[in-house]
């Protein structure tokens, strides 16, 4: 059977996995238009297409006239209804707050075109808690993707109850034309593959640090030791995902499991980093401060001078 064909895309949302999505779309090809409600968020956007630019001439070998042809494919826009117009499908990357989610798909369902498929990227809720309020359940599903989706090229596919076998096609097949390998989830599951493993070390390294177990730093090098070739441990990971994201799911999944330490420690990314304007690797400081990382330094996982031991006896004093 044919798919559908998926050629105009618009990435609804324009923050760190709206703004890659889009990006990594028009480098393969598709036509792209970005919405945000916040000219700010547009504005971050475009940057960040600058700095994607030289990272994909640099790792995806993008050639000067590949590169002027993907921001040729991209337009961006505060206006929903033109946003979706044309559009082919929609992926869904608004923050992961069950009411925000919930109203926009409302409001987007009052002005997309009759054959636009609905993606959501959510990171942990489920399209079935959604569905009905997308006015065409039959062509909604989830389409996951992992952050620095050039590297991490996996999009998780999953559906609800009564997502059409059309939908579900015509979606896998866009993920391979843009240059990812499809996961199929087989049944509704908070996180899919990726985030149920991620989530859990991500909450499990957080914990070690608002207990004040462990350094941020020395949290990492056990994971890089432990897993030999791993280019990061789950610290530099929250800088990744964001912490304005990893606040929202720390809060989501306290709130819904009841977890006293889930909440504590999305109260000490509020406080330590959010209310202190740190957004982590896309607003160039987390637990880390980049570009330089220092968990990127050759010798970070090294058998360190015998002069470490002096910090090594300081951290372990009792408290």
């Amino acid at each position: 059977m044919a798919a559908q064909s998926l050629n105009n895309l618009t990435s609804l949302g324009a923050g760190v996995l709206g703004g890659q999505i889009a990006w990594h779309s028009a480098f393969y090809g598709k036509n792209v238009v970005v919405y945000d409600l916040y000219n700010d968020s547009i504005d971050a956007c475009k940057i960040a297409h600058q700095t994607y630019a030289d990272i994909y001439k640099k790792e995806m070998g993008g050639t000067d006239e590949s590169i002027a042809q993907t921001h040729a494919r991209l337009s961006y826009t505060t206006d929903l209804a033109a946003a979706v117009a044309d559009a082919d499908i929609v992926i869904e990357s608004v923050p992961e707050v069950p009411e925000i989610k919930s109203d926009f798909y409302k409001r987007l369902a009052k002005v997309l075109p009759e054959h636009t498929i609905i993606a959501t990227n959510s990171s942990t809720l489920l399209p079935s808690q959604f569905a009905q309020d997308t006015g065409r359940p039959e062509k909604y599903c989830a389409l996951h993707f992992a952050n620095l989706i050039w590297k991490m090229n996996l999009a998780e596919t999953m559906s609800h109850p009564t997502t059409s076998y059309e939908t579900l096609l015509a979606t896998a097949q866009f993920a391979v034309e843009i240059g990812m390998i499809p996961i199929p989830i087989q049944k509704e599951q908070n996180g899919y593959v990726c985030n149920t493993m991620t989530v859990t070390l991500l909450n499990a390294a957080q914990t070690l640090v608002t207990n004040g177990i462990s350094t941020p730093e020395y949290i990492d090098r056990v994971h890089m030791i432990i897993h030999r070739g791993c280019a990061a441990g789950p610290c530099a990971l929250i800088d990744v995902v964001g912490m304005a994201t990893w606040h929202n799911v720390l809060t989501h999944w306290g709130k819904e499991l009841k977890d006293d330490q889930m909440t504590a420690n999305a109260a000490y990314i509020k406080e330590h980093f959010l209310d202190k304007g740190l957004q982590g690797l896309q607003g160039g400081e987390g637990y880390y401060k980049y570009p330089n990382p220092s968990f990127a330094a050759p010798d970070f996982i090294d058998v360190p001078d015998v002069s470490i031991a002096e910090e090594i006896a300081r951290l372990s004093m009792p408290s």
